[in-house]
């Protein structure tokens, strides 16, 4: 019951829908964990994507030429470059593209 406490209704009081209610969360807990990884991963590419288009190529040729030339960098940290350091980001474009 301690760990139903903020529940809404029933489910925060009475034993066996608590106890429901408790197991379907952890459930979905477990079930979100995998879910927020792929939610930041869309995220990221997005961003990427912005960024790369305004220097005037796509991410999938960003991405291309990145791996080409062998410039081995995350997403996550391509992503905060284009949207907090452009000209770090202009840099790696240009790099790829050289």
């Amino acid at each position: 019951m301690k760990q139903t406490r903020g529940y809404f209704g029933a489910r925060k009081n009475v034993w066996t829908v608590a106890k429901n209610a408790h197991e379907k969360g952890l459930t979905y807990a477990y079930r979100d964990r995998k879910v927020k990884k792929r939610d930041f991963r869309s995220l990221w590419i997005q961003r990427i994507n912005a960024a790369a288009r305004q220097e005037g190529i796509s991410y999938s040729q960003l991405m291309g030429l990145l791996k080409k030339k062998g410039i081995d960098i995350n997403r996550k940290v391509l992503a905060d470059l284009a949207m907090n350091h452009p000209e770090a980001f202009k840099a790696i474009v240009d790099k790829a593209r050289a």
